[in-house]
């Protein structure tokens, strides 16, 4: 009993015309989605943009660990 190898990954995998129907699909759902929705979109934004301040101000300051770490910095340089 011989097996073929492809014949069992082409199985799942959809014709290629039905992407391109998903796709348009998307786009004019989510252009739906944006029109009908617009007003509480931009409504939230004056706040989307407070919030992000201070999650700005918590995530950006993790690469430089804590704020009294500057004076050490400059008494390793000097030795």
């Amino acid at each position: 009993m011989e097996h073929d190898e492809h014949a069992g990954h082409d199985a799942h995998l959809a014709p290629r015309g039905y992407n391109w129907i998903l796709v348009a699909f998307l786009a004019i759902a989510a252009f739906y989605l944006f029109t009908e929705h617009r007003a509480h979109l931009l409504g939230a934004l004056p706040f989307l943009l407070l919030l992000a301040c201070p999650l700005m101000h918590l995530f950006m300051h993790g690469g430089h660990g804590a704020h009294g770490g500057h004076d050490e910095n400059s008494e390793r340089s000097e030795k």
